[in-house]
C-alpha cells in the first residue's frame, strides 16, 4: 500500500495539469480515505484544494477527516460559503469531534446549526470528556440489546441496521450497564429461542471512558474483538472503540513525540505557508538560542584554560554528545511511561535509583574507554583522566534529570515531549562543560 501511494504521488506530481485529475480519480476508486488523504497532503495547497474538489461527495468529507488538522484547514479556509455549508452539513458527531479542536468556534457553531439533533446530542456527550480521554472518541452508534432477549431479537436488530453493519452487539442490564460482548457471527447458526447471554463473552472487560488515550490504545491493540465497549463512571455503556482507532492513536502519539523534539506539532502541514511556518519555527529556534547561550557562557568562564590547552576544545563536543544521548534515552523512556500512567509518587524514587544506577555503570564504562582514547591521542594521562571524570559525571546527571525534568514539566502543565529535550540538553551541556573545564582548570592551571 505504501509503495502504491508513493508511486501515485510521483505520477500526479510529474504529470501535466490536464492529466492529474484523471490520475487522482483513478486512485479514488482503488484506495481508502486514509490513503487519499496522504496523497492530498503531499501536494502544494492550490493543487491539493483542486484535487479535493474532484472527489465524490461520499469521499470528500471522510478524506478531510482523515487528514492532519493543518492540511484539512488549508482546504476549509479556501471553500466558498456554499461549499462550506455542504461539507459541514455532512458531518456526523465523530467527524465534528475530530475537527472541533482545530477549527474556529464560529465554524463549529455553524456546523452544529446544520447537523441533525441526534448528532448534536452525541457530540455533546463526547464533549463531556477532554481530548486526552478515550471517551471523547468513542463511537456512539452501536448495537445494544437487553441481556434477557433471545437470538431472534438480535437478528431483528441486525436487519434494521443493515445499512450500518456492526461486527459486535453489546448486552446491557435493565439499568443500561454493560454486561457482555457478543460477536454477530455467533448468531447465525444459533437456535432462534436461545438466550443471547448464553452466546456472549461475559469475560470481556470494558474500557473506562476516562482512561488516557495511549493506555486505552494498548488494551485495544491486544483485544480479541474488532471493537471494545466503553463505559462511564457508573458502568453505563456509552459506545465502542475500534482497533483501527486504537492503532491510529498509537501512530499519532509516535508522530507527536517525534515532531515535538523539533518543536513541531503532529498536525504540521508539509506545504504550510512559508510565513506561518517561519513564525512557528522561529520561536523554537529562539528558545534553542537561549539555551545555547547558557552553554556558551559556561565555556566562556574557562577561556583561559581552553587557550592554554587546545585539546580541551577538541574534546568538548564528546562530553556534550555523550550526556545528550544518555539523557535522551531516559527522557524517551519517561515520556512513554508517563503516557501509560506507569509513573507515580510511589515508584518515582525507585525509578530514579534505577536510572542513576544505569547511568553510573554506563558512565564508568565509557569514561574508561574515552579517557584511554583521549590519553593516547594527546599523549597526556591527565587529559584522559579529566575527560573520563566529566563523562562519568555528565552521564549520571543526564540519567537523573532525564527522570526529573519530564515530571517537573508535567506538574507545570507543559508537554514533556515538546520542552523536555531542550531543557535536558541545556542541563547536560552546562554540567558537562563545567565538570570538564572546571576540573581542567583545577588540575592544569
Amino acid at each position: 500500500m505504501e509503495q502504491d501511494i508513493s508511486l501515485i504521488i510521483s505520477q500526479i506530481s510529474a504529470a501535466p495539469p490536464e492529466t492529474q485529475d484523471a490520475l487522482f480519480n483513478s486512485a479514488e476508486k482503488e484506495l481508502d480515505d486514509g490513503a487519499l488523504s496522504l496523497i492530498l497532503e503531499s501536494q502544494p495547497i492550490e493543487k491539493r484544494i483542486h484535487l479535493w474538489r474532484t472527489l465524490s461527495l461520499n469521499h470528500s468529507v471522510a478524506v478531510l477527516t482523515e487528514m492532519r488538522s493543518d492540511a484539512r484547514n488549508s482546504i476549509i479556509q479556501n471553500l466558498s460559503p456554499t461549499e462550506l455549508d455542504l461539507v459541514l452539513s455532512r458531518l456526523d458527531n465523530a467527524d465534528l469531534i475530530e475537527w472541533a479542536d482545530y477549527l474556529p468556534d464560529e465554524i463549529v457553531e455553524q456546523a452544529l446549526g446544520l447537523i441533525d439533533e441526534e448528532e448534536i446530542e452525541l457530540f455533546d456527550q463526547a464533549n463531556e470528556y477532554n481530548d486526552e480521554e478515550i471517551g471523547r472518541y468513542a463511537e456512539r452508534k452501536i448495537l445494544i440489546l437487553a441481556k434477557g432477549l433471545r437470538v431472534r431479537h438480535a437478528l431483528r436488530l441486525i436487519s434494521r441496521e443493515a445499512s450500518n453493519p456492526q461486527p459486535t452487539i453489546y448486552l446491557v442490564d435493565k439499568h443500561g450497564s454493560y454486561y457482555a460482548t457478543l460477536a454477530v457471527s455467533q448468531l447465525f447458526n444459533a437456535p432462534l429461542d436461545q438466550p443471547v447471554r448464553e452466546l456472549a463473552d461475559i469475560e470481556q472487560q470494558p474500557i473506562d471512558a476516562e482512561m488516557g488515550l495511549l493506555e486505552a490504545s494498548e488494551l485495544i491493540e491486544h483485544a480479541e474483538y474488532d471493537c471494545l465497549p466503553v463505559v462511564n463512571e457508573h458502568k453505563r455503556l456509552i459506545g465502542q472503540i475500534s482497533v483501527r482507532l486504537g492503532m491510529s492513536i498509537i501512530r499519532e502519539q509516535y508522530e507527536e513525540t517525534l515532531m515535538a523534539r523539533a518543536g513541531l506539532s503532529e498536525s504540521q502541514d508539509l506545504f504550510a505557508p512559508i510565513v506561518d511556518s517561519t513564525k512557528k519555527r522561529a520561536v523554537w529556534l529562539g528558545i534553542n538560542l537561549i539555551t545555547a547561550i547558557f552553554a556558551s557562557i559556561t565555556i566562556g568562564l574557562f577561556e583561559d584554560v581552553i587557550a592554554e590547552v587546545v585539546a580541551l576544545a577538541v574534546l568538548m563536543p564528546i562530553v556534550a554528545s555523550m550526556g545528550g544521548i544518555a539523557g535522551s534515552q531516559t527522557l524517551t523512556l519517561m515520556i512513554r511511561a508517563m503516557a501509560l500512567n506507569q509513573v507515580s509518587a510511589g515508584n518515582l524514587l525507585s525509578l530514579i535509583k534505577n536510572e542513576c544506577g544505569i547511568g553510573a555503570l554506563n558512565g564508568l564504562l565509557w569514561a574508561l574507554v574515552i579517557g584511554l582514547i583521549a590519553g593516547l591521542w594527546f599523549q597526556s594521562p591527565l587529559i584522559g583522566a579529566i575527560i573520563a571524570l566529566a563523562i562519568c559525571v555528565n552521564i549520571i546527571t543526564a540519567a537523573l534529570f532525564g527522570v526529573l525534568i519530564p515530571m517537573a514539566l508535567d506538574k507545570l502543565k507543559l508537554d514533556p515531549a515538546l520542552a523536555g529535550s531542550v531543557v535536558l540538553t541545556t542541563v547536560t551541556d552546562v554540567v558537562g562543560f563545567f565538570a570538564f573545564l572546571g576540573t581542567a582548570t583545577l588540575l592544569i592551571l
